[in-house]
């Protein structure tokens, strides 16, 4: 057991107790199908990610397209591996590993993450190895009225980046809209 959590592990712990959720000011883009993210610069260089977007698709479907690694590429197409290294046969935690190829500015990352879900609803996710410094933070479904599902996204993460911070963060923001975007897009086609 761990008795100290570096700064940003308490800022998201705490905020755990009470899930996110977006602006007002993001609704009318939430109802319109569009992603809403933001990233917020945290405590020893990580970042605090948070996202939304409403799917006209079943929480069932959208758990689906996320839980299965055969979507992982499709979601985020620097993906090039994703494997269940350990799960657990009541199916409500698995260890997972995924791989991104990287570039000048990002180096390839494995990242090995301890999943804990309430199916359905909820995909609680913390750092179990790789090469990230940090990670944590949570998926959330919430149906909406319609057949429509709120999917909120959060995440404190940190890693080593050799680009500018603001440059890294406007990377991620942009780049947690598209894969919500591809998420939206696999799951609508998966409702079908």
């Amino acid at each position: 057991m761990r008795l100290s959590l570096p700064l940003g592990a308490l800022c998201l712990s705490a905020l755990a107790l009470v899930a996110w959720a977006p602006p007002d000011s993001a609704d009318r883009d939430l109802q319109e199908g569009k992603p809403f993210s933001e990233v917020a610069p945290a405590p020893d260089g990580a970042v605090l990610i948070h996202a939304a977007i409403d799917i006209a698709a079943p929480p069932k479907v959208i758990w689906d397209v996320m839980h299965d690694c055969r979507y992982a590429a499709r979601l985020v197409t620097t993906v090039t591996l994703c494997r269940i290294l350990q799960a657990d046969p009541a199916h409500d935690t698995d260890v997972r590993e995924t791989v991104t190829r990287g570039n000048f500015f990002v180096p390839t990352i494995s990242n090995v993450v301890r999943e804990d879900y309430q199916p359905y609803q909820v995909i609680r996710f913390r750092k179990a190895g790789g090469n990230l410094k940090e990670e944590q933070g949570e998926w959330r479904l919430i149906p909406l009225q319609g057949g429509v599902t709120r999917v909120t996204y959060e995440n404190l993460v940190g890693a080593d980046i050799l680009a500018p911070a603001p440059l890294v963060r406007e990377g991620m923001k942009r780049d947690t809209a598209k894969v919500l975007i591809n998420l939206q897009r696999e799951a609508v086609a998966a409702a079908r």
